[in-house]
């Protein structure tokens, strides 16, 4: 199985990081958690570009939160480093987004996940279906 994009189709949204001294560990590694923080601003990125100034708080009082999150690390990043952070759209039902994330440092794939978006009240934090203009948006991305 080929880890590079596949050229015929068009590329993920992608963001690029610099590692700084705060994401690493004493011996210049990257703390596991930061690539969650990577793919997290990747993700605010792509719904930012879709016209989402504060992607998180909906209106009508919906939220998106993290529902799961499966991530396989493959390699280190370094301090210094920079990489480039991918998202894309895995699977838009009614109430989520499943986005696939990667973190890569040139061609060499550090990092992988699957991120399950949920909208939700924000009172309750129940399910509710994500508002049709969004809903529209994030399938329009996924058609081309």
């Amino acid at each position: 199985m080929s880890h590079q994009p596949d050229a015929s189709a068009s590329p993920p949204f992608q963001v690029p990081i610099r590692v700084y001294i705060e994401d690493t560990d004493a011996g210049g590694i990257v703390y596991y958690v930061n690539y969650l923080k990577y793919m997290e601003r990747c993700r605010t990125e792509l719904l930012r570009e879709l016209g989402y100034d504060k992607p998180a708080i909906l209106d009508d009082g919906l939220l998106l939160v993290v529902h799961s999150a499966q991530i396989n690390y493959r390699r280190s990043a370094r301090l210094d480093d920079q990489l480039a952070v991918t998202a894309e759209i895995d699977r838009l039902a009614r109430t989520h987004v499943l986005f696939r994330q990667r973190v890569w440092r040139g061609n060499e794939m550090l990092c992988e996940g699957l991120i399950r978006i949920a909208c939700v009240c924000g009172e309750r934090f129940k399910p509710r279906a994500i508002p049709a203009d969004m809903h529209r948006k994030i399938a329009s991305i996924t058609e081309s």
